[in-house]
């Protein structure tokens, strides 16, 4: 899926006339309060060596985050493995919020009640979290990442309920903004550092075995997610 068509798809546009609107409040990084955004921060040791892999939850209208930290848990208002260093506010016009399924104004009404469909966005993310509280974690099959894109699928966002691991990370990778320079110091230097040691003590064979390890996670989700479906969820 084109994470741009996915995003600005006219057909998005289905916050129907019945749901009303109210103004949120401004993302407070010093609250830890971020309304309708999807929040980021980098995972111990496994950061260190990918830096793309990380931690990711969803915040409610009010600002609190929801994250799935482990198996049968859904964190609330305290995001696992520390501060959120990078966020991406999401727009509410481009959700469907269905009263019935008569009502149902997004393109692809079918795809997204077989989803779970949500008559608003903190109703979707109360489904989701209810979901996963029965769900075992595991980092390569279901992840944090499969927590938000659950929850997005409830909400259409973009007018798609085909959301995944991949194109979310991408979606947060190429949209998402760092807090501040010093998040993305913390994020990124544990990396750099592990870098220069490996090819100071091993050589710049260490460089060549990340690329692999990287090339060879990328295929297993994308082999479980568009090729052996329910391998990762």
């Amino acid at each position: 899926m084109e994470i741009e068509a996915a995003v600005d798809d006219p057909a998005v546009s289905s916050s129907n006339e019945m749901h009303e609107l109210w103004p949120l409040s401004e993302v407070d990084p010093k609250r830890a309060k971020f309304p309708r955004c999807i929040v980021w921060t980098p995972l111990p040791v496994v950061s260190w060596l990918a830096p793309y892999i990380a931690h990711v939850g969803i915040a409610r209208e009010d600002g609190t985050v929801l994250d799935f930290a482990g198996s049968n848990f859904v964190n609330v208002d305290d995001l696992a493995y520390g501060a959120v260093a990078r966020c991406l506010q999401l727009d509410r016009e481009k959700c469907c919020f269905p009263v019935n399924l008569a009502a149902h104004v997004c393109a692809r009404s079918q795809e997204h009640a077989a989803a779970g469909t949500a008559i608003s966005w903190d109703d979707a993310l109360r489904s989701g979290a209810r979901r996963f509280e029965h769900r075992c974690y595991n980092l390569f099959t279901c992840n944090s990442h499969s927590f938000v894109a659950d929850c997005l699928n409830r909400l259409a966002y973009g007018g798609s309920a085909g959301w995944n691991v991949l194109n979310l990370a991408a979606l947060v990778w190429l949209r998402g903004r760092w807090l501040v320079r010093m998040a993305a110091v913390r994020s990124l230097l544990p990396f750099a550092a592990v870098s220069c040691v490996g090819v100071l003590v091993v050589g710049w064979p260490f460089l060549l075995g990340i690329a692999t390890f990287a090339l060879l996670l990328l295929a297993w989700f994308v082999l479980g997610v568009y090729c052996v479906k329910g391998m990762v969820c």
